[in-house]
């Protein structure tokens, strides 16, 4: 595959479906996708759209080239029609969708493909296994900031996910509210914030923990993070002091009981004067974990594992379900995975407060719900006729986007407890 071809985020059986409908003349057939999901992983209150930006640069890249035909025709997938056909295969169809940063519910239609059914079959896998790996990141990742409650958030789980996830997952977390991320390719590719600390490796590296955090100061100045719980924190603490002075930036705990730990640190920072000099954790945290530490003295959190892995949800479980052909509804029947037929297009109902009432799906090619006051629409324009709209809100437009959504969640969406849905789904 070419470096700059993303053709092969695709699928055998989706190959199998264009062939067997380029055959017998379908593939032609204009047909509407929906990207929806059926049910929020058990528990969760809401969903949080993410990826839809990664999935817009992946279909410019979306091209079979010389390299991707060849292995094609090699591996005998298809037949020489359908490597022709995806020679010259360029999506010209239209797609609408949740911005980032969206809340999302059961049966939302997060993303609608309009296309012929042979352009729009192909994006399936790519538009899920974005979709689907990013907004279960940035679920967890919103709850983790909600559980902050305004404390700094550092991403830190590069070394818990593949290269690339690891990737995407930081700028899941900037979008959700994080702070910062120690992935640098995610500060390159994104302008996200980067910010990291020393781990033990070089305390140990060292002769003695003073001359570990010497050599650190040294190089990056007393506004550093030290990690002080390679041998004894407390005297790890008295050391960072008298080695950096009371204007150190911050000390880190990475293990052991954080709470008491935080607690007996800021008694020691503050008994030598050090009261400026913050208090970072981190050490396998996740929402459950950050929340019970909002009453002790800690300043920031370093959260990894738990946040790219969705914290038991690694994935948002939505799907792409075929809806219309040549403008007539078609829905799936079987037992437990039924969908619903037509094209559809969403809006969110709002007392006069702000907060969020209920999720209104439509038919768009319907009359609709009759409209309120305080009604918003939710799908916005992203592709037209094959082209990307201009103008699209940005990643920070998102994180802004998300803030001011969680507001409008009543109280009780944003318990970590395990709960319905918060805004009820309804089908007009």
């Amino acid at each position: 595959m070419t470096s700059s071809s993303t053709a092969f985020l695709t699928d055998h059986y989706e190959l199998t479906m264009l062939a067997s409908a380029l055959r017998d003349g379908t593939a032609d057939r204009p047909c509407v996708f929906e990207l929806f999901a059926r049910r929020l992983p058990t528990g969760r209150r809401y969903g949080v759209v993410a990826g839809t930006g990664r999935f817009l640069d992946s279909l410019a890249g979306f091209r079979f080239g010389e390299e991707e035909l060849a292995k094609l025709e090699a591996s005998d997938v298809v037949d020489r029609a359908t490597l022709d056909w995806l020679a010259d295969y360029r999506f010209s169809g239209d797609i609408v969708g949740y911005p980032e940063g969206e809340l999302y519910f059961p049966g939302s239609p997060v993303m609608t493909v309009s296309a012929s059914f042979g352009e729009g079959v192909l994006l399936e896998t790519l538009a899920l296994s974005i979709l689907n790996h990013d907004s279960a990141v940035a679920s967890v990742a919103a709850r983790m900031s909600s559980a902050a409650n305004g404390r700094r958030l550092i991403e830190m789980g590069s070394r818990r996910t593949h290269e690339e996830a690891a990737v995407a997952s930081a700028r899941c977390a900037y979008l959700a509210g994080f702070t910062s991320t120690s992935n640098l390719e995610a500060g390159r590719r994104y302008g996200i914030p980067t910010a990291g600390t020393c781990a033990h490796a070089f305390t140990l590296l060292h002769d003695s923990e003073e001359d570990a955090f010497r050599a650190q100061i040294d190089a990056l100045g007393v506004q550093t993070t030290l990690l002080v719980d390679t041998y004894d924190i407390s005297r790890g603490i008295e050391t960072a002091i008298r080695v950096a002075g009371p204007k150190l930036g911050a000390i880190r705990i990475d293990s052991g009981d954080l709470g008491v730990l935080a607690r007996q640190a800021r008694e020691q920072l503050d008994a030598l004067g050090a009261r400026e000099t913050k208090i970072v954790v981190s050490g396998d945290l996740d929402e459950y974990a950050i929340a019970a530490l909002r009453a002790e003295p800690v300043d920031a959190y370093g959260v990894g594992t738990s946040l790219v892995t969705g914290s038991g949800a690694p994935t948002a479980g939505m799907v792409y379900k075929l809806v219309e052909v040549d403008g007539r509804p078609v829905a799936k029947r079987s037992s437990h995975k039924e969908s619903r037929g037509g094209r559809k297009a969403a809006l969110r109902r709002y007392k006069a407060t702000g907060t969020a009432l209920e999720e209104v799906v439509y038919r768009a090619d319907g009359p609709g719900p009759e409209r309120h006051d305080h009604d918003r629409e939710l799908q916005i324009p992203l592709v037209r006729a094959g082209q990307v709209v201009p103008g699209l809100p940005t990643l920070d437009d998102g994180r802004q986007r998300l803030r001011q959504a969680l507001v409008s969640v009543p109280w009780e969406g944003l318990a970590l407890s395990g709960g319905e849905p918060v805004i009820p789904t309804v089908f007009a």
